[in-house]
Protein backbone atom coordinates (compact mmCIF):
# COMPACT_ATOMS: atom_id res chain seq x y z
CA UNK A 1 0.00 0.00 0.00
CA UNK A 2 1.12 3.59 0.10
CA UNK A 3 1.21 5.54 2.83
CA UNK A 4 -2.13 7.12 1.84
CA UNK A 5 -3.76 3.87 1.55
CA UNK A 6 -2.02 2.57 5.06
CA UNK A 7 -2.89 5.47 6.85
CA UNK A 8 -6.55 4.90 5.74
CA UNK A 9 -6.68 1.59 6.72
CA UNK A 10 -5.63 2.21 10.25
CA UNK A 11 -8.14 4.66 10.71
CA UNK A 12 -10.92 2.49 8.98
CA UNK A 13 -10.04 0.24 12.32
CA UNK A 14 -11.37 2.47 14.35
CA UNK A 15 -10.79 4.78 17.29
CA UNK A 16 -7.94 3.36 18.73
CA UNK A 17 -8.97 4.39 22.82
CA UNK A 18 -12.51 2.75 22.23
CA UNK A 19 -11.32 -0.04 20.13
CA UNK A 20 -8.55 -0.84 22.65
CA UNK A 21 -7.82 -4.88 23.20
CA UNK A 22 -7.14 -5.20 26.45
CA UNK A 23 -5.02 -8.37 25.91
CA UNK A 24 -1.71 -9.02 24.80
CA UNK A 25 -2.55 -12.76 22.09
CA UNK A 26 -2.82 -10.60 19.25
CA UNK A 27 0.23 -8.74 19.44
CA UNK A 28 1.77 -11.29 20.70
CA UNK A 29 0.91 -13.67 17.96
CA UNK A 30 2.15 -11.02 14.80
CA UNK A 31 5.23 -10.20 16.60
CA UNK A 32 6.10 -13.42 16.61
CA UNK A 33 5.52 -14.29 12.78
CA UNK A 34 7.52 -11.23 12.53
CA UNK A 35 10.09 -12.81 14.00
CA UNK A 36 10.15 -10.90 17.76
CA UNK A 37 11.46 -7.67 16.74
CA UNK A 38 11.00 -6.15 19.95
CA UNK A 39 13.87 -8.80 21.00
CA UNK A 40 16.07 -6.75 18.80
CA UNK A 41 16.90 -3.45 21.14
CA UNK A 42 17.51 -2.03 24.87
CA UNK A 43 13.90 -0.81 26.04
CA UNK A 44 12.96 1.96 28.52
CA UNK A 45 9.60 1.58 29.17
CA UNK A 46 7.84 4.45 30.46
CA UNK A 47 4.09 4.50 32.06
CA UNK A 48 1.92 7.17 33.75
CA UNK A 49 -0.98 9.61 33.36
CA UNK A 50 0.67 13.06 33.11
CA UNK A 51 4.09 13.68 31.47
CA UNK A 52 4.92 10.44 30.19
CA UNK A 53 5.84 11.94 26.59
CA UNK A 54 7.64 15.10 27.65
CA UNK A 55 9.56 12.59 29.77
CA UNK A 56 10.12 10.06 27.00
CA UNK A 57 11.53 12.60 24.77
CA UNK A 58 13.95 14.16 27.15
CA UNK A 59 15.07 10.67 27.98
CA UNK A 60 15.68 9.89 24.47
CA UNK A 61 16.56 13.20 23.56
CA UNK A 62 19.97 12.84 26.11
CA UNK A 63 20.61 9.23 25.05
CA UNK A 64 20.68 10.92 21.81
CA UNK A 65 23.24 13.53 22.66
CA UNK A 66 25.49 11.18 24.34
CA UNK A 67 25.44 8.98 21.38
CA UNK A 68 23.35 6.25 21.67
CA UNK A 69 21.87 5.11 18.20
CA UNK A 70 17.83 6.15 19.50
CA UNK A 71 14.40 5.03 18.22
CA UNK A 72 11.20 6.87 20.01
CA UNK A 73 7.93 5.60 20.15
CA UNK A 74 5.52 8.08 21.45
CA UNK A 75 1.42 8.55 20.96
CA UNK A 76 -0.71 10.38 20.14
CA UNK A 77 0.85 12.18 16.84
CA UNK A 78 -0.32 15.62 16.46
CA UNK A 79 -0.21 15.90 12.78
CA UNK A 80 1.12 13.04 10.84
CA UNK A 81 1.02 9.61 12.14
CA UNK A 82 4.79 9.17 11.24
CA UNK A 83 5.56 11.22 14.08
CA UNK A 84 5.02 8.05 16.69
CA UNK A 85 8.39 6.64 15.49
CA UNK A 86 11.23 8.60 15.28
CA UNK A 87 15.09 6.81 14.99
CA UNK A 88 18.00 9.04 15.65
CA UNK A 89 15.31 11.63 16.46
CA UNK A 90 13.74 11.82 12.97
CA UNK A 91 10.31 10.66 12.34
CA UNK A 92 10.12 7.93 9.72
CA UNK A 93 9.74 7.81 6.65
CA UNK A 94 6.35 7.98 4.69
CA UNK A 95 7.64 5.04 2.62
CA UNK A 96 9.34 3.03 5.84
CA UNK A 97 5.48 3.27 7.62
CA UNK A 98 3.89 1.96 4.74
CA UNK A 99 6.56 -0.92 4.10
CA UNK A 100 6.22 -1.32 7.81
CA UNK A 101 2.46 -1.68 7.55
CA UNK A 102 2.51 -4.54 4.49
CA UNK A 103 4.42 -6.59 6.69
CA UNK A 104 2.04 -6.24 10.07
CA UNK A 105 -0.48 -6.81 7.79
CA UNK A 106 0.47 -9.47 5.81
CA UNK A 107 1.56 -11.60 9.20
CA UNK A 108 -2.18 -10.94 10.58
CA UNK A 109 -3.80 -11.84 7.54
CA UNK A 110 -1.34 -15.06 7.34
CA UNK A 111 -2.51 -15.52 11.04
CA UNK A 112 -5.97 -15.83 11.03
CA UNK A 113 -6.83 -14.27 13.56
CA UNK A 114 -10.37 -13.15 14.74
CA UNK A 115 -10.31 -9.70 14.46
CA UNK A 116 -7.11 -7.53 12.84
CA UNK A 117 -4.57 -6.48 14.80
CA UNK A 118 -6.08 -2.79 16.41
CA UNK A 119 -4.60 0.28 15.41
CA UNK A 120 -2.49 0.87 18.12
CA UNK A 121 -1.63 -2.83 17.67
CA UNK A 122 -0.19 -1.98 14.65
CA UNK A 123 1.78 0.46 14.36
CA UNK A 124 3.47 -0.59 17.90
CA UNK A 125 4.42 -3.93 16.15
CA UNK A 126 5.31 -1.43 12.80
CA UNK A 127 7.74 0.39 15.49
CA UNK A 128 9.19 -2.78 16.66
CA UNK A 129 9.95 -3.53 12.68
CA UNK A 130 11.60 -0.67 12.02
CA UNK A 131 13.21 -0.11 15.05
CA UNK A 132 14.94 -3.36 14.36
CA UNK A 133 15.60 -2.84 10.63
CA UNK A 134 17.21 0.64 11.78
CA UNK A 135 20.04 -1.19 14.06
CA UNK A 136 18.94 1.01 16.83
CA UNK A 137 20.26 0.30 20.17
CA UNK A 138 17.98 1.94 22.78
CA UNK A 139 14.32 2.58 22.30
CA UNK A 140 12.56 4.70 24.99
CA UNK A 141 8.70 3.80 25.00
CA UNK A 142 5.63 5.14 25.65
CA UNK A 143 2.66 3.02 26.57
CA UNK A 144 -0.50 3.88 24.96
CA UNK A 145 -2.73 3.57 27.82
CA UNK A 146 -2.64 1.74 31.42
CA UNK A 147 0.49 -0.68 31.17
CA UNK A 148 -0.78 -4.22 32.09
CA UNK A 149 -2.43 -4.92 28.85
CA UNK A 150 -0.95 -2.26 26.73
CA UNK A 151 0.44 -3.39 23.40
CA UNK A 152 4.32 -1.49 24.32
CA UNK A 153 3.84 -4.84 27.20
CA UNK A 154 5.46 -7.45 25.39
CA UNK A 155 9.23 -5.90 25.83
CA UNK A 156 11.50 -7.27 28.46
CA UNK A 157 12.88 -3.50 29.24
CA UNK A 158 16.37 -2.23 31.09
CA UNK A 159 14.45 0.40 33.14
CA UNK A 160 10.84 1.48 33.51
CA UNK A 161 10.00 5.05 34.20
CA UNK A 162 6.42 5.37 36.07
CA UNK A 163 5.40 9.30 35.36
CA UNK A 164 2.79 11.29 37.80
CA UNK A 165 -0.65 9.25 37.92
CA UNK A 166 -4.03 10.84 37.95
CA UNK A 167 -6.82 10.51 36.72
CA UNK A 168 -7.93 9.91 33.19
CA UNK A 169 -9.54 6.96 30.65
CA UNK A 170 -11.44 5.84 33.80
CA UNK A 171 -13.94 3.75 31.52
CA UNK A 172 -10.61 1.65 31.07
CA UNK A 173 -8.45 1.89 34.07
CA UNK A 174 -10.47 2.21 37.04
CA UNK A 175 -12.29 5.00 39.21
CA UNK A 176 -9.65 5.18 41.76
CA UNK A 177 -6.10 6.15 41.66
CA UNK A 178 -5.06 2.94 43.49
CA UNK A 179 -6.66 0.76 40.33
CA UNK A 180 -5.44 3.24 38.08
CA UNK A 181 -1.68 3.07 39.67
CA UNK A 182 -2.32 -0.96 39.34
CA UNK A 183 -2.47 -1.01 35.80
CA UNK A 184 0.07 1.21 35.49
CA UNK A 185 2.73 -1.17 37.55
CA UNK A 186 2.19 -3.31 35.01
CA UNK A 187 4.91 -2.57 33.07
CA UNK A 188 7.64 -3.58 36.29
CA UNK A 189 9.24 -6.70 35.68
CA UNK A 190 11.15 -9.28 38.19
CA UNK A 191 14.71 -7.37 38.23
CA UNK A 192 13.75 -4.54 36.20
CA UNK A 193 14.70 -1.03 38.33
CA UNK A 194 12.17 1.28 38.12
CA UNK A 195 12.07 5.32 38.68
CA UNK A 196 8.80 7.02 39.81
CA UNK A 197 7.89 10.13 39.82
CA UNK A 198 6.41 12.37 42.62
CA UNK A 199 3.38 10.49 42.85
CA UNK A 200 0.05 10.91 45.19
CA UNK A 201 0.64 8.88 48.41
CA UNK A 202 -1.83 6.30 47.23
CA UNK A 203 -0.48 5.39 44.01
CA UNK A 204 3.14 5.54 45.30
CA UNK A 205 2.06 3.06 47.72
CA UNK A 206 0.39 1.08 45.10
CA UNK A 207 4.24 1.10 43.09
CA UNK A 208 5.82 0.34 45.82
CA UNK A 209 3.89 -3.10 46.46
CA UNK A 210 4.02 -3.96 43.15
CA UNK A 211 7.94 -3.36 42.26
CA UNK A 212 9.84 -6.43 41.47
CA UNK A 213 13.31 -4.65 41.32
CA UNK A 214 15.16 -1.87 42.49
CA UNK A 215 13.56 1.39 42.80
CA UNK A 216 14.14 5.14 42.73
CA UNK A 217 10.92 7.52 44.55
CA UNK A 218 12.03 10.93 42.79
CA UNK A 219 10.58 12.56 45.44
CA UNK A 220 13.70 11.59 48.01
CA UNK A 221 16.06 13.61 45.80
CA UNK A 222 15.27 17.51 46.27
CA UNK A 223 15.06 19.82 43.78
CA UNK A 224 18.09 22.81 44.56
CA UNK A 225 19.05 26.12 42.51
CA UNK A 226 15.36 26.35 40.17
CA UNK A 227 15.45 29.10 38.23
CA UNK A 228 12.60 28.79 36.17
CA UNK A 229 10.88 31.60 33.32
CA UNK A 230 7.95 31.03 30.77
CA UNK A 231 10.15 29.22 28.52
CA UNK A 232 12.77 26.83 30.25
CA UNK A 233 14.10 26.28 33.96
CA UNK A 234 16.95 24.59 35.32
CA UNK A 235 18.41 23.26 38.74
CA UNK A 236 20.23 21.03 40.35
CA UNK A 237 19.23 17.36 41.57
CA UNK A 238 21.15 14.25 42.92
CA UNK A 239 24.47 16.04 41.65
CA UNK A 240 23.54 17.11 38.52
CA UNK A 241 23.09 20.09 36.88
CA UNK A 242 20.09 20.22 34.36
CA UNK A 243 18.40 22.20 31.80
CA UNK A 244 15.12 21.32 31.03
CA UNK A 245 13.95 24.07 27.79
CA UNK A 246 10.55 22.88 28.21
CA UNK A 247 7.79 25.18 29.65
CA UNK A 248 6.31 24.91 32.45
CA UNK A 249 6.61 23.89 36.65
CA UNK A 250 5.26 20.60 35.95
CA UNK A 251 7.89 20.08 33.28
CA UNK A 252 10.72 20.66 36.16
CA UNK A 253 9.01 17.14 37.74
CA UNK A 254 9.39 15.71 34.40
CA UNK A 255 13.26 16.49 33.85
CA UNK A 256 14.11 15.39 37.47
CA UNK A 257 12.48 12.32 37.11
CA UNK A 258 14.38 12.00 33.09
CA UNK A 259 17.38 12.69 35.01
CA UNK A 260 17.23 10.23 37.59
CA UNK A 261 16.17 7.56 34.73
CA UNK A 262 19.21 8.41 32.78
CA UNK A 263 21.37 8.32 36.10
CA UNK A 264 19.89 4.83 36.63
CA UNK A 265 21.01 3.90 33.22
CA UNK A 266 24.42 5.13 33.30
CA UNK A 267 23.76 8.03 31.03
CA UNK A 268 24.26 11.61 31.05
CA UNK A 269 21.22 13.80 31.80
CA UNK A 270 22.76 17.13 29.63
CA UNK A 271 20.88 16.38 26.78
CA UNK A 272 17.61 16.80 28.24
CA UNK A 273 18.59 20.89 27.19
CA UNK A 274 18.45 20.09 23.32
CA UNK A 275 14.48 18.37 23.64
CA UNK A 276 12.07 19.11 21.40
CA UNK A 277 8.08 18.04 22.52
CA UNK A 278 5.94 20.38 20.18
CA UNK A 279 2.17 20.91 21.61
CA UNK A 280 3.19 21.59 25.16
CA UNK A 281 3.18 25.29 26.49
CA UNK A 282 4.83 25.78 22.32
CA UNK A 283 5.65 28.56 21.42
CA UNK A 284 4.34 29.37 18.09
CA UNK A 285 4.14 33.32 17.36
CA UNK A 286 5.11 36.49 19.01
CA UNK A 287 1.92 39.35 17.84
CA UNK A 288 0.22 38.25 18.63
CA UNK A 289 1.50 35.50 21.04
CA UNK A 290 0.11 32.22 20.32
CA UNK A 291 0.50 28.91 22.64
CA UNK A 292 -0.19 25.35 22.18
CA UNK A 293 -0.36 22.91 24.41
CA UNK A 294 -2.68 19.92 24.78
CA UNK A 295 -3.71 20.02 28.79
CA UNK A 296 -6.56 17.07 27.97
CA UNK A 297 -7.48 16.11 31.49
CA UNK A 298 -7.75 17.56 35.14
CA UNK A 299 -4.31 17.21 35.96
CA UNK A 300 -3.52 18.97 32.62
CA UNK A 301 -5.62 21.66 33.14
CA UNK A 302 -4.16 22.47 36.60
CA UNK A 303 -1.03 22.79 35.64
CA UNK A 304 -1.77 25.09 32.47
CA UNK A 305 -3.63 27.03 34.38
CA UNK A 306 -0.92 27.83 37.28
CA UNK A 307 1.66 28.21 34.16
CA UNK A 308 -0.93 30.92 33.04
CA UNK A 309 -1.54 32.50 37.01
CA UNK A 310 2.29 32.67 36.92
CA UNK A 311 3.30 33.96 33.64
CA UNK A 312 0.19 35.26 32.26
CA UNK A 313 -1.34 37.37 34.97
CA UNK A 314 -2.71 40.91 33.73
CA UNK A 315 -2.71 39.95 30.20
CA UNK A 316 -6.16 39.08 27.61
CA UNK A 317 -6.39 35.21 27.28
CA UNK A 318 -8.43 34.61 24.13
CA UNK A 319 -8.89 30.52 24.74
CA UNK A 320 -9.34 28.22 21.76
CA UNK A 321 -11.07 25.06 23.28
CA UNK A 322 -12.00 21.80 21.82
CA UNK A 323 -11.90 18.36 23.67
CA UNK A 324 -13.02 14.23 23.07
CA UNK A 325 -16.50 13.33 24.59
CA UNK A 326 -14.98 11.04 27.20
CA UNK A 327 -13.04 13.93 28.97
CA UNK A 328 -13.88 15.77 32.13
CA UNK A 329 -15.13 18.61 30.33
CA UNK A 330 -16.67 20.90 33.24
CA UNK A 331 -13.49 20.22 35.36
CA UNK A 332 -11.40 21.26 32.81
CA UNK A 333 -13.33 24.24 31.45
CA UNK A 334 -13.67 25.26 35.56
CA UNK A 335 -10.09 25.53 35.55
CA UNK A 336 -9.17 27.33 32.61
CA UNK A 337 -12.33 29.73 31.41
CA UNK A 338 -12.26 31.94 34.55
CA UNK A 339 -9.03 32.99 33.46
CA UNK A 340 -9.81 33.98 29.50
CA UNK A 341 -11.22 37.07 28.41
CA UNK A 342 -12.79 35.52 25.27
CA UNK A 343 -13.52 31.30 25.45
CA UNK A 344 -13.46 30.24 21.08
CA UNK A 345 -14.96 26.79 20.98
CA UNK A 346 -14.58 24.58 18.52
CA UNK A 347 -14.24 20.84 17.49
CA UNK A 348 -11.20 19.00 16.06
CA UNK A 349 -12.15 16.61 12.52
CA UNK A 350 -12.54 13.68 14.98
CA UNK A 351 -15.58 11.30 15.50
CA UNK A 352 -15.04 11.41 19.22
CA UNK A 353 -14.42 15.40 19.45
CA UNK A 354 -17.61 17.08 21.84
CA UNK A 355 -19.51 19.64 19.16
CA UNK A 356 -18.80 22.79 21.03
CA UNK A 357 -22.80 23.76 21.36
CA UNK A 358 -22.45 21.03 24.26
CA UNK A 359 -20.14 22.91 26.26
CA UNK A 360 -22.03 25.51 28.27
CA UNK A 361 -20.68 28.84 28.78
CA UNK A 362 -22.52 32.08 28.32
CA UNK A 363 -21.22 34.53 25.63
CA UNK A 364 -18.42 31.95 24.01
CA UNK A 365 -17.85 31.90 20.63
CA UNK A 366 -18.94 29.34 18.35
CA UNK A 367 -16.97 27.64 15.41
CA UNK A 368 -17.43 24.03 14.43
CA UNK A 369 -13.69 24.11 12.55
CA UNK A 370 -10.17 24.60 14.30
CA UNK A 371 -9.07 26.89 11.14
CA UNK A 372 -12.06 29.20 12.13
CA UNK A 373 -11.44 29.23 15.56
CA UNK A 374 -7.70 30.76 15.08
CA UNK A 375 -9.14 33.19 12.53
CA UNK A 376 -11.46 34.68 14.81
CA UNK A 377 -9.10 34.66 17.97
CA UNK A 378 -6.58 36.71 15.39
CA UNK A 379 -8.87 38.78 13.92
CA UNK A 380 -10.62 39.32 17.55
CA UNK A 381 -7.22 40.06 19.18
CA UNK A 382 -4.54 42.55 19.64
CA UNK A 383 -0.53 42.40 19.59
CA UNK A 384 -0.10 42.37 22.47
CA UNK A 385 -2.92 39.23 23.76
CA UNK A 386 -1.98 35.89 24.22
CA UNK A 387 -3.91 33.23 22.08
CA UNK A 388 -3.96 29.89 23.59
CA UNK A 389 -5.16 26.73 21.74
CA UNK A 390 -5.80 23.89 24.23
CA UNK A 391 -8.04 21.05 25.48
CA UNK A 392 -6.98 17.96 23.13
CA UNK A 393 -3.93 17.49 21.52
CA UNK A 394 -6.26 16.88 18.27
CA UNK A 395 -7.21 20.37 18.23
CA UNK A 396 -2.79 21.54 19.01
CA UNK A 397 -2.22 19.24 16.30
CA UNK A 398 -4.68 21.17 13.53
CA UNK A 399 -4.11 24.77 15.27
CA UNK A 400 0.04 23.65 14.64
CA UNK A 401 -0.34 22.21 11.17
CA UNK A 402 -2.18 25.64 9.98
CA UNK A 403 0.38 27.66 12.15
CA UNK A 404 3.53 26.08 11.77
CA UNK A 405 3.65 23.41 9.01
Amino acid sequence: MTYAQAVQYLYSLGNEIQTAKFDLVRITQVLDTLGNPHRSCRFIHVAGTNGKGSTSAMIESALRAAGVRTGLYTSPHLVEPTERIRIAGQPVTPEQFASAFDQVHAAAGNLRLDFHPTYFESVTAMAFLLFRDAQVDTTVLEVGMGGALDATNVVHPDLCVITPIDFDHQAFLGETIQQIAGEKAGILKPGVPAVFATQRPEAETVLIARAQGPYTLARQYPIADLQIDSQKSSFQVAGMQIVCPLAGEHQVENARTAALALQAFGCSPAGIAQTHWPGRLERVSTSPEILLDGAHNIAGAQALARYLRRFYSGRRIWIVFGVMRDKAVQEIAALLFPLAHKVILTRPANSRSMPPEMISIPGAILTHSVSDALLAARQASTPDDLILVTGSLYVVGEARAALVE
